[in-house]
């Protein structure tokens, strides 16, 4: 069987509100934006969005073929990176932080095909044992505006691709335009990790793991597939995940 007739099952983690008048409900509920499915969909993937439920964990872990985590309007709890300060514009969601780190460290430890975006791609580097800058104007001199002022289904900087890393393997170029929606970033390089993007103001745009398959992350969005780059990371990362499939079938046989 070749992994062309294999369709693999991407757990996508969602967001989650409290409700409210102002909102969709009164009552809780979950969101995820359209196109990380659609985007998930064209590469030839299954999605299965992935409800904070601790009890399931184990059942998602058997369940899925590669692990995407979203970006989101909030930031992971500084104390899960040994900072003893937080800066006041940080904002957190402990449930959904709490739920996506749990699934996330049992798809690392099965080598499970991860792909982190935006605030993924931070909690996927305190993941692996790094640490974040919690408000980018207050630790760069001049950075570019990566909250972008534009639509964010434009471009908003370039990014420099560092050679010899698997973001470089996939994307095949060393200098791309992204789109932006963030304050803050990856801070370091700790063991295990090698950081592959960086911004002209120096903000590290994307980490990615060096003990796995494939365990990437990228800080702006390329499931809005602005350009060819992005799309070749969505079709790379579903494709890890096919080959992950077939080799569970193999083993099952």
């Amino acid at each position: 069987m070749t992994t062309d007739l294999i369709t693999p099952v991407i757990g996508i983690t969602l967001d989650s509100e409290s409700g409210g008048t102002d909102q969709y409900s009164k009552f809780p509920w979950y969101a995820l934006r359209h196109n990380y499915i659609s985007a998930v969909v064209k590469a030839g993937g299954l999605p299965l969005l992935l409800p904070h439920e601790p009890d399931l964990l184990e059942i998602y872990a058997d369940d899925i073929d590669g692990l995407l985590i979203p970006g989101g309007n909030f930031d992971v709890d500084p104390s899960m990176y040994g900072a003893t300060t937080t800066h006041d514009t940080v904002t957190t969601k402990d449930d959904r932080t709490s739920f996506e780190m749990a699934i996330l460290q049992g798809a690392m430890k099965r080598d499970v095909p991860v792909l982190g975006i935006c605030g993924g791609q931070q909690l996927l580097h305190v993941a692996l044992g790094g640490k974040l800058v919690q408000h980018i104007p207050d630790s760069y001199k001049d950075p570019l505006a990566h909250e972008q002022p534009n639509p964010r289904d434009e471009v908003g900087h370039d990014v420099e691709i560092v050679e010899g890393t698997l973001l470089h393997d996939i994307i095949g170029e060393t200098h791309i335009q992204v789109n932006s929606a963030h304050h803050q970033s990856v801070e370091n390089e700790p063991a295990g990790v090698k950081i592959n993007a960086h911004a002209p103001d120096g903000v590290i745009e994307g980490c990615e793991a060096t003990n796995m398959s494939f365990c990437l992350g990228v800080q702006w969005h390329p499931e809005f597939e602005i350009t060819d780059a992005d799309v070749r990371i969505l079709a790379a990362f579903v494709q890890a995940a096919r080959e992950y499939a077939m080799g569970r079938e193999a083993y099952d046989d």
